[in-house]
């Protein structure tokens, strides 16, 4: 990490005896200093070396401090390395002034006192200790999310093959009778090609069979990929006939007029009107819609007023503001409000309008599959996906919350470490599979037995863990020998075999830790957990400071 390495120093003065004196003042552990006697050797080590802060004096012959700084901020490779002057200026002389112009970020005034110099140096080296962690930070976070966007990526591409299956059937299913029909008819033409009046009969079915070709092609361009119907009563397919919802919030009847004749042709779009803002809004949070074309001035407010309504009640209906009013400020605040696009009415034809209703759906359904996907990613990153209990990662992090609660409010905490007896032998005489779904049933008979306010975690392999809040010993004790019990009588299957299981349980309360840490709390958890497992398994142990042991099942009465 960036705190443990070595920083670097450099001193600046024409004369020995000053940089002698510096070094003696700054020496401390993780840091090496160095030092130039000129201009020029100031300039060659900082292109050599990576340095923390400079210290420079002003008034030196040949190049002087001022000129170096200037160099210094002129090169990109140096520019962001801190300078701090070193004068036997007046603090009130104008050539402050120049000093700072030149890059300074500070002074240092002979004759220099030890603890203000110490100071202000210690200032700028923590500054880039600070800054060398958050790089290293920034780092591991790239790194981390380089790593969900692959997870990401694979679960999007996981739900377009989906699609594209269901897309392959459906548009089967569709096209299969209009192109049965056209290559039909076509073989009928040929069969009586002497006979005019049959083979217009045959064309006039291939010109139905094509334009139903076609209809089902303009569909698939609309396509809502969520909305699915039965198929052979097995499967699901995509629903090619899908209805396309738009409200349409516009005052003047002319220009709704103008829209609907345009989308009347395409009976797969139904479009609804509101005249002003409040009936707009009645209507968004009664109904669904799948696009809302909105003018910018209506009744009592303005489109705006909608767009922030929308983003405040997180409501992710696309929006495209249609309108006569305003330019290209106009249009950029829609967008930034929300609005998926922007089209003037001077500007809306039957193309227009179809291209803004398909990019506009094609951008919320990739806007949906992007949203599902990061939900699916944030729930594998804190759930165990055997048992669907919460995983290591989340339960560490859960602890340490509860603690400090706990600690904070003086309430009461016990952890419990649960483990599988004799698990292995499951795996080997069963197989994995019968392991894993008892693993599983493991997990559904936890949440039976324990409170929603409990948090259960599948800490790793065959262990569990328990955190319980708010309450006394005793009854964490009860709750965790009722699971026992539950456990033992329970008759675990898989196929045609059956097998038993057992649990040994370790418990330990907040106030028992030595160290109140998080590691110590699991600790203790764990040596009580080990008299269970030591002393005969299938029992409770909850751990003792009083006697640093623990006590078990068999003294269970006196707990």
């Amino acid at each position: 990490m960036g705190n443990k390495q070595n920083l670097n120093l450099l001193l600046v003065d024409d004369k020995p005896a000053n940089l002698k004196a510096l070094e003696t003042v700054l020496r401390q552990p993780e840091l090496s200093i160095f030092k130039a006697e000129s201009g020029n050797r100031a300039l060659e080590l900082v292109l050599e070396q990576d340095f923390a802060l400079v210290l420079l004096d002003v008034q030196m012959p040949g190049m002087d401090g001022y000129e170096v700084a200037e160099l210094m901020r002129g090169n990109k490779d140096t520019r962001h390395i801190p300078i701090i002057f070193v004068t036997a200026i007046n603090e009130e002389d104008t050539q402050i002034f120049k000093g700072y112009e030149a890059g300074a970020v500070d002074f240092l005034f002979k004759p220099l006192n030890p603890n203000i110099l110490l100071g202000k140096v210690n200032i700028f080296l923590e500054l880039h200790r600070q800054k060398i962690a958050l790089l290293d930070a920034n780092s591991e976070l790239k790194h981390a999310n380089s790593k969900i966007q692959a997870q990401q990526q694979a679960v999007i591409e996981e739900e377009r093959l989906k699609v594209l299956l269901q897309m392959a059937g459906a548009t089967a299913h569709e096209l299969n009778q209009p192109l049965m029909a056209l290559l039909g008819n076509i073989e009928l033409m040929e069969m009586f090609d002497d006979q005019p009046d049959k083979q217009m009969r045959f064309i006039h079915r291939i010109k139905e069979a094509g334009e139903r070709i076609s209809e089902i092609v303009k569909k698939i361009q609309t396509i809502r990929h969520d909305e699915v119907k039965p198929y052979d009563d097995k499967s699901m397919i995509i629903n090619l006939d899908q209805k396309i919802n738009i409200l349409c919030v516009e005052d003047s009847d002319d220009d709704f007029q103008l829209i609907g004749d345009i989308l009347v042709k395409h009976d797969w779009i139904t479009m609804t009107r509101a005249r002003d803002l409040k009936s707009s809004w009645k209507l968004i949070r009664k109904n669904k819609y799948d696009l809302v074309f909105l003018d910018y001035v209506i009744k009592g407010g303005t489109g705006f007023d909608v767009l922030s309504r929308l983003n405040k009640e997180r409501i992710d209906t696309p929006v495209v503001m249609v309108t006569g009013q305003g330019d290209e400020m106009l249009a950029s605040k829609t967008i930034q409000l929300g609005a998926y696009d922007y089209l003037p009415k001077s500007k809306v034809t039957e193309s227009a309008i179809l291209r803004v209703i398909n990019n506009t759906l094609e951008r919320a359904r990739l806007r949906m599959e992007m949203k599902k996907a990061q939900d699916k990613i944030a729930e594998m990153s804190i759930l165990d996906e055997l048992t669907q209990l919460y995983n290591r990662r989340y339960f560490n992090e859960a602890l340490e919350r509860e603690m400090s609660k706990a600690q904070r409010y003086e309430s009461q905490l016990v952890l419990c470490i649960l483990d599988l007896d004799h698990f292995k032998k499951i795996n080997d005489v069963y197989g994995h599979p019968a392991g894993d779904k008892a693993l599983n049933e493991i997990g559904r008979l936890l949440e039976k037995c324990f409170r929603k306010s409990d948090l259960l975690c599948r800490y790793g392999g065959e262990e569990f863990a328990v955190i319980i809040p708010n309450t006394r010993s005793d009854k964490a004790y009860t709750a965790c020998d009722r699971f026992r019990k539950m456990v033992a009588r329970n008759v675990f299957r898989y196929r045609h075999m059956e097998f038993k299981l057992t649990v040994s349980v370790g418990l330990a309360r907040l106030e028992d830790i030595p160290a109140e840490t998080v590691d110590g709390f699991i600790e203790i958890a764990d040596r009580a957990l080990y008299e269970a497992k030591t002393s005969g398994r299938n029992r409770v142990a909850l751990y003792d400071i009083a006697k640093m042991s623990v006590k078990t099942e068999r003294e269970s009465k006196t707990v």
